[in-house]
């Protein structure tokens, strides 16, 4: 993978934009597809990986794996293991991430808003 060269014009420009507006601060910490989706699933209460792999069944277990881990570096989500044989692993959202609520709620009834046709002219 390319190394990212931090004093490119670029990279400033990006840092002015997070800086300054708060979307892209939010689309930077949950942008794409899946991060949501995982974020909705986990506003359930906590959730093994497995139940989260049946929850969001299209998602592949390597990019699953990817943004889980994301996730958990931007402190939205909480991974917590205990030493037992096999691995017990669960993730929940963290404060920031239930932080996240209003605005996964907010997607949540646009999209059946939206589905039942409320938005048409």
């Amino acid at each position: 993978m390319t190394a990212i060269k931090q004093s490119s014009v670029i990279q400033e420009n990006k840092q002015y934009a997070l800086d300054l507006c708060p979307v892209t601060y939010v689309m930077e910490k949950i942008g794409g597809y899946w991060k949501p989706i995982i974020i909705y699933h986990l506003a359930g209460g906590p959730k093994r990986y497995s139940e989260l792999k049946r929850a969001i069944p299209a998602i592949t277990e390597k990019v699953l794996i990817q943004h889980l881990k994301q996730l958990e570096e931007d402190n939205l989500v909480v991974r917590e293991s205990k030493p037992v044989v096999p691995p017990f692993v669960t993730y929940r959202l963290s404060k920031a991430g239930q932080g996240l609520q209003a605005v996964i709620d907010a997607m949540e009834t646009w999209a059946v808003k939206d589905k039942a046709g409320k938005f048409k002219k």
